[in-house]
């Protein structure tokens, strides 16, 4: 099992390190919809993979996410964090942990925790410069956001 509980933003949690190598596996948390993104295997460029949805009161469709986990085998997850606006965590970064730990629990990968603010904006942003009319939710688009930002935060890191 892999401890993802508390986890540092940007620094994976439990005993097991972070890979530097191989897909990672962006989940962009929602209370209804989830968003899913995928690295390339030298985990240099994010693209949207999927939007999972939730029905209210449900629990995670971890059933759905084993098959992208079975497609293109992630070797670790990063999980959005939905911190305020100053930075701390409330409710919905706490749910965002309790995802974390349920994924870690359950696929045996390591987890890390990203700050997401602002991911939806870009990615919204984003469908606007390209001018398309699509109206389906971007939550793919913010996980591949987030994933990216963190790609490159390593980087520089």
């Amino acid at each position: 099992m892999v401890a993802a509980d508390r986890g540092a933003v940007g620094q994976p949690s439990g005993a097991t390190p972070f890979p530097s190598t191989g897909r990672l596996l962006a989940v962009d948390w929602g209370r209804r919809r989830i968003g899913l993104a995928l690295s390339d295997p030298t985990q240099t460029i994010a693209t949207p993979l999927a939007t999972l949805t939730r029905r209210t009161g449900r629990r995670f469709p971890l059933a759905k996410l084993r098959a992208y986990l079975d497609e293109h085998a992630p070797v670790a997850i990063v999980v959005g964090l939905p911190l305020a606006s100053d930075g701390t965590e409330g409710a919905a970064a706490a749910e965002a942990r309790q995802t974390g730990t349920l994924l870690a629990t359950k696929t045996g990968l390591p987890v890390c925790y990203h700050d997401e603010r602002m991911t939806t904006a870009r990615a919204l942003s984003a469908r606007r410069e390209a001018e398309t009319r699509d109206t389906t939710p971007v939550d793919d688009m913010a996980a591949a956001v987030l994933l990216q930002q963190f790609l490159e935060s390593r980087r520089r890191a």
